[in-house]
Formats: structure tokens, C-alpha cells, sequence
């Protein structure tokens, strides 16, 4: 039970930091491409997301 809080926990403050990557790279543009930061930052989450579930099924 703990550990699909702490997924869960980790999948909100992800989407979070996503999304202000999404909003900080939109406006400067000069960094790159929002799409791609906020993508990157999504395959990021899904794999600490997924090395804490399969951690949790140990």
C-alpha cells in the first residue's frame, strides 16, 4: 500500500515538474523546443516511476 502511495506521489510532483519545464522552456524559447524538454521530462518520470514499482514487487 505504501509503496503505490509513494508512485503516486511521485507521479503528481512529476507531472508537475513536467509541466513547469513545459511552461519555463515555452517562455524562452531560446532553449529548445517545449515539446521536447517536456517529453524528456516525462520518460524521466516513467522511469523512476517504474524502478519504484518494480522495487515495491520485490
Amino acid at each position: 500500500m505504501l509503496a503505490l502511495l509513494v508512485v503516486l506521489l511521485l507521479v503528481l510532483v512529476g507531472a508537475l515538474v513536467v509541466g513547469v519545464l513545459g511552461y519555463a522552456v515555452y517562455r524562452r524559447p531560446v532553449l529548445t523546443a517545449p515539446l521536447t524538454v517536456a517529453l524528456a521530462g516525462a520518460a524521466v518520470l516513467v522511469a523512476v516511476v517504474t524502478a519504484v514499482a518494480s522495487a515495491a514487487n520485490r
